[in-house]
């Protein structure tokens, strides 16, 4: 059971659970009740530049075998250039600043998901998505910065040879998806969004 904590502000009776956050306006109204799960906190981090997810921060010895929009495909799939499972294992790093919204396994095809919703100077928002992992390094609700580790890539339990397949999308929080459409709405093009925002 959740603990409560409930308190009087000026006659006004309310209860605001464990970790959340609430503002009081001059009248002593609750304005917004703002909880770790929201995406209206206020950002620990600012993402300002963006690498790519593998051989930092320029993808070194690293090739996208299948590019954004080929086959329908809306992302990056990126492989060792040694080929086969030559890259099973290897470190995955968050390509800028931001919260880690979910990491788990999604089943099926999909195997570890990691996502991490990146905060814009613009006040804007953009979400990356990291598939087939093999290990998950990073915990939900925690906040991560460029370059840091937070997977290795996987192979989904042999269903395809190693690789790691990159989404961004500036829709937050849409759903998982089947990784191919000719529906682009939501979907960037992960390494012209990363080309265009490294300075």
């Amino acid at each position: 059971m959740i603990k409560k904590y409930c308190f009087i502000i000026l006659i006004t009776f309310g209860c605001v659970k464990k970790n959340e956050r609430v503002s009081i306006d001059r009248n002593s109204k609750i304005k917004k009740v703002i909880t770790k799960d929201s995406l209206f906190i206020k950002p620990k981090y600012i993402s300002y530049k963006f690498d790519f997810p593998v051989g930092k921060p320029n993808a070194k010895g690293y090739y996208n075998a299948q590019k954004f929009q080929k086959n329908y495909h809306l992302g990056d799939d990126w492989n060792s250039v040694k080929g086969g499972n030559s890259d099973l294992g290897d470190t995955i790093y968050a390509i800028s600043n931001g919260y880690i919204s979910s990491a788990k396994n999604y089943n099926g095809g999909w195997g570890n998901i990691i996502r991490i919703i990146h905060f814009l100077p613009n006040d804007k928002k953009v979400e990356s998505l990291y598939a087939h992992c093999d290990t998950i390094l990073v915990k939900p609700r925690t906040w991560v910065k460029k370059g840091d580790p937070i997977g290795t890539i996987g192979n989904v339990n042999g269903i395809y040879f190693a690789h790691l397949h990159l989404e961004i999308r500036n829709k937050i929080h849409m759903p998982i998806g089947a990784g191919y459409s000719k529906d682009t709405v939501g979907y960037l093009d992960p390494t012209k969004f990363i080309n265009n925002n490294r300075n």
